[in-house]
């Protein structure tokens, strides 16, 4: 039985399939994802989606889909699927699918009569090309496939419709056609592995729409081109490869091409397999830079979200060098950043007050894994240059105080990861001395004291640990308060007691100001409020202003981004600081947590979790359907768990 195997009944019931995502990569920022009955129902999908940076650093949609249509004795069963307006699906070619798997690869399965045609889908890596095969696994009689591409040429943020400037120009290549709608995108060559026939015979498919466009409070309709389609003759038994891609091929080796591409896949035959392959699909690596998206299909590289994701997705699969090969990109961006030097490299959010120490905490736990001296040679002069950026008050927005503690300014823009904005101001402005940032601050201070301590530099690590002791005492000072728990951020006579996550990490960290009775209150309170199957809860249902449901348009969902949805990433540090309290007694506890997020792995995007449920039940999926964060910190936990046994 398959892991990853949806039946008749489920992929003819649109309410169910509709809501299933996939999402095939090829680790350098380009893209396929649509549901699996192949209906785009977002903006953003489509089957090959690139990046093409001589316009702009969005990704674009070239060819949105792809409608197949089986012919025999003159009948056509055409196997697409479009929503229009409604509410109306054609052409329904979803009755036809018999079983959908996606344990290698996407791999649909249809029947028309006494046809039975499988149809897989690989995404080929470092390469802007998608390869579907087509095998005729039946068939009685002489069979005909028409290929009919839906093109777009359009960036994933806006939407294409019928005008006179798109150009219907198309040249024919081996097997296929190039053509290109507008200037500054690169051509779009169709082509399979056998001879066909092109019939030219352009128009415009108009008011096809995406529902959870709709949903979010956007617009959610548009045109897309058809040139024309393709005719190829198809046998019992035989297989034919479509190629789309920005540069040609040579045909006679798209299926060879195809069984290598197949060949490197990590099958997700099980729960970690799925979460290993979500991982290697947020790489992206540009020539010499290497980078972690932040989440499919919007997101981009964000530097904290870069730093918090990259050990869960590196080192937990034990996967050190791709861990160094991030790390050289990010040096180098974080040395411009402390040397005030123009940052050459897509690294967004790089200014943010908690990146620094989110960078130092991720070479922690490269140390972990590796050694600390290995971490000390590679990355010892990094630690102590950022070290000194933070003491020197270098940072335009954190500024250590005599209390030992760091103060930023989060009142006019957010600064933090509660970053939702509206009408330009932060929903949530945590500001002054913000509780996680301090806890960052004190553990790289003992860490980076102990790492150089090993290593010789003794003043170096004494006047550390001097300012640690000073940081700690007021970190507990400033931020426990009579409750056992910890303030969200503190401004002067401005104290947050709204009960948030935030505090978790005090608990999760190698090195901590609270004892171990401080450290179970902290974690009690979070277990007890906001302790979720899908995620710890961004806000307590107990505080002011608890909006649980991420839904609605754009404002609504703002609001409502961090003041109660759970978020699994978070899950991540609670079942750390789960383990470090209760130790071998806790593992149950820990292996129970993770099964909600098994039960993901057929859910939403297939083999991958998105971005934050709702924090009340049913406790349903929202946000980006596949969030970098979110499969690092399980990982991270899998790999927790397995150096107990």
């Amino acid at each position: 039985m398959s892991y990853l195997r949806f039946d008749k009944t489920l992929m003819t019931n649109l309410e169910e399939s509709l809501q299933r995502e996939i999402l095939r990569t090829n680790k350098a920022g380009a893209y396929h994802c649509t549901t699996i009955v192949d209906c785009n129902t977002r903006k953003y999908h489509g089957l090959l989606v690139i990046p093409v940076p001589n316009l702009d650093d969005e990704n674009h949609v070239l060819l949105s889909s792809l409608d197949e249509t089986v012919i025999q004795h003159g009948a056509e069963f055409n196997l697409g699927l479009h929503k229009y307006q409604g509410n109306n699906f054609s052409p329904n070619g979803h009755k036809y699918i018999r079983e959908f798997d996606c344990e290698h690869i996407p791999a649909t399965t249809y029947r028309v009569g006494g046809v039975v045609l499988r149809k897989e889908k690989i995404f080929v890596h470092h390469e802007n090309r998608i390869l579907i095969r087509y095998t005729l696994l039946d068939a009685h009689s002489a069979t005909t496939l028409r290929f009919r591409p839906f093109l777009a040429f359009r960036s994933v943020r806006e939407y294409t419709h019928e005008n006179p400037q798109a150009s219907r120009e198309y040249q024919l290549v081996e097997n296929g056609i190039k053509t290109c709608m507008y200037p500054g995108y690169p051509e779009l060559y169709m082509q399979l592995n056998k001879k066909c026939e092109f019939h030219f015979t352009p128009d415009w498919y108009r008011g096809i729409e995406y529902p959870k466009e709709q949903e979010r409070g956007y617009d959610f309709n548009e045109d897309l081109y058809v040139p024309g389609y393709f005719e190829v003759d198809i046998k019992k038994g035989e297989s034919i490869v479509f190629s789309a891609g920005t540069s040609e091929v040579t045909p006679r080796r798209l299926k060879q091409t195809f069984e290598a591409e197949v060949a490197d896949r990590t099958p997700r035959d099980s729960f970690y397999h799925c979460l290993k392959n979500s991982a290697h699909q947020f790489h992206n690596q540009q020539e010499d830079e290497h980078y972690i998206l932040a989440g499919y299909p919007w997101f981009k590289c964000r530097a904290r979200d870069m730093f918090i994701a990259l050990p869960g997705l590196t080192l937990a699969l034990d996967e050190i060098d791709q861990f160094e090969d991030v790390m050289k990109t990010a040096e180098k961006a974080i040395r411009n950043f402390i040397n005030e030097e123009p940052v050459g490299y897509k690294i967004y959010e790089m200014e943010h007050p908690d990146v620094l120490l989110w960078a130092v905490w991720a070479m922690q736990q490269y140390a972990k894994e590796t050694s600390r001296e290995q971490c000390r040679q590679k990355y010892g002069e990094l630690l102590k240059d950022i070290m000194e950026f933070i003491r020197q008050r270098r940072h335009e927005n954190l500024f250590l105080h005599d209390n030992g503690l760091l103060f930023a300014n989060g009142t006019d823009r957010a600064i933090t990861w509660m970053n939702s904005t509206v009408n330009g101001h932060p929903v949530i402005p945590r500001t002054g001395y913000i509780v996680e940032f301090n806890a960052l601050w004190y553990n790289a201070l003992r860490f980076i004291a102990d790492l150089v301590r090993e290593g010789g530099d003794v003043y170096l690590a004494d006047e550390l640990d001097a300012q640690a002791e000073v940081t700690g005492k007021s970190f507990v000072e400033v931020f426990r308060n009579e409750y056992g728990y910890l303030l969200d951020y503190v401004d002067g006579n401005m104290m947050d007691w709204s009960v948030r996550p935030n505090m978790i990490f005090t608990v999760a960290f190698d090195y901590s100001p609270l004892d171990r009775a401080q450290k179970k209150q902290v974690l009690d309170i979070v277990t007890k409020e906001l302790l979720t199957p899908k995620g710890i809860r961004s806000l307590s249902p107990k505080s002011g202003g608890y909006n649980p449901n991420y839904v609605g348009p754009q404002i609504q969902r703002d609001y409502a981004y961090h003041q109660g949805t759970a978020w699994p990433w978070l899950m991540g540090f609670y079942l750390e600081a789960y383990l470090r309290i209760y130790k071998m007694s806790g593992l149950s506890f820990v292996e129970r947590q993770l099964i909600s997020y098994d039960d993901e792995m057929t859910s939403h995007c297939v083999g991958s979790i998105p971005e934050l449920f709702d924090g009340n039940p049913p406790f349903k999926g929202r946000g980006a359907v596949s969030f970098a964060m979110n499969v690092a910190e399980i990982l991270r936990v899998l790999k927790l768990l397995s150096k107990y046994y």
